[in-house]
């Protein structure tokens, strides 16, 4: 009984939270967001936490624009693993299938828009314009995540998380292979940029005025979050859970185990893709050896450090795991083995993610509980 206990008070700041009146919450909102607008230029006593405040650090507002591009990839794939219980390591496929969505049809450079160029008689340095790129990476992200889904997601466990690892690797020796269409291993340069006013002879976006980007990231991450909730707290969302936690009971009970997670993984590529074209924007150049599986183990590591299922907790993962290896750069050599070492400790001492998901804590308290009553009467 004393753990149960301990699992409501850990949940106390979440009821709060939930039962506070609409004023308050709307004011907490409001002065949260006013300090993430203004955190690229934050200093004084908070200068500690700028990446750039000691010698070869990284670019602060660059590093913040990371974060929150990673924030996004942490939503998509919360959305596959935590919501619907599928074990996707391939995610970085989609990622890619993004950024170079916007990079074949977006860039002058692009073998795709010179054979427009070509067989078209269009004007030299053509290119789809950046607004329209966003429907191209949503819609090849969409087509990947149902040609993906369709004959896999009948497979469970282990068995689909080796096919999306498969798809993962597909995706990126395709874009290395396939010269003539993707440029090859030396990638697509020229990427288009969001289209915005000059201001001092440069374009509103760019890598001097870092902190625009981070506010057009943080403004697409707030849209997603908001639109993940209303999803999460729908019909939709509801037969998630269902399937995560029984596929066979939630069959029983008329949830469409196929359809529902074809949904799951059409959404999580489309948010997916999304990070992807913002990053490859940012970037101005993509190559295929910047989507390699290992991004995938980390993708998944931000949704089970943070909690898998819980929108905050997948928040914190994503922005630790971006965050302080750039804020601890000048522990270049060890990072790797600090990275391990916090990542098995977190497993054992918090199983279920610094941030759990209300359900997910309650299950392993319940099962912690049997496991003592066990051994007590044996």
């Amino acid at each position: 009984m004393n753990q149960i206990s301990d699992t409501w008070k850990r949940l106390a700041i979440r009821d709060r939270w939930e039962t506070a009146p609409k004023w308050a919450q709307m004011l907490i909102a409001a002065v949260l967001l006013a300090f993430f607008i203004y955190l690229p230029f934050i200093g004084g006593p908070l200068n500690f936490i700028r990446t750039d405040s000691g010698t070869g650090g990284s670019d602060w507002s660059g590093v913040l624009t990371n974060v929150a591009i990673y924030m996004v990839i942490a939503i998509g794939l919360n959305v596959v693993i935590g919501l619907a219980g599928l074990l996707d390591l391939g995610y970085v496929g989609f990622y890619a299938l993004g950024a170079y969505s916007v990079a074949l049809f977006g860039s002058p450079e692009s073998p795709v828009t010179k054979k427009f160029v070509e067989w078209f008689g269009l004007s030299e340095g053509w290119a789809v314009p950046f607004v329209a790129c966003i429907p191209i990476a949503i819609a090849f992200a969409l087509a990947a995540g149902v040609i993906l889904g369709a004959p896999t997601l009948r497979l469970r466990g282990d068995y689909l998380a080796i096919v999306t690892m498969g798809f993962g690797e597909i995706i990126r020796i395709f874009m290395r292979n396939a010269t003539p269409v993707t440029g090859g291993p030396n990638g697509v340069i020229g990427i288009p940029r969001p289209p915005g006013p000059e201001i001092d002879g440069r374009s509103y976006f760019n890598l001097i005025d870092g902190y625009r980007w981070y506010w057009l990231v943080l403004a697409v991450l707030i849209l997603v979050i908001w639109l993940t909730r209303r999803l999460e707290n729908s019909r939709v969302g509801r037969s998630w859970l269902a399937i995560r936690e029984d596929e066979d009971a939630a069959a029983v009970m008329g949830v469409n185990g196929l359809k529902y997670k074809l949904w799951a993984f059409a959404i999580g590529a489309t948010l997916g893709a999304i990070a992807g074209m913002l990053f490859a924007s940012k970037q101005g150049t993509v190559e295929p050896n910047g989507f390699a599986l290992n991004l995938s183990f980390l993708f998944v590591a931000m949704v089970v450090i943070g909690g898998s299922g819980n929108m905050v907790g997948v928040l914190i993962g994503a922005f630790l795991i971006t965050y302080l290896p750039e804020r601890f750069r000048w522990f270049n050599e060890w990072r790797p083995f600090a990275f391990g070492v916090a990542l098995v400790t977190i497993m054992v001492l918090r199983p279920q993610g610094l941030v759990p998901n209300r359900r997910r804590a309650r299950e392993l308290e319940d099962r912690k509980v049997e496991a003592e009553e066990v051994a007590a009467d044996a």
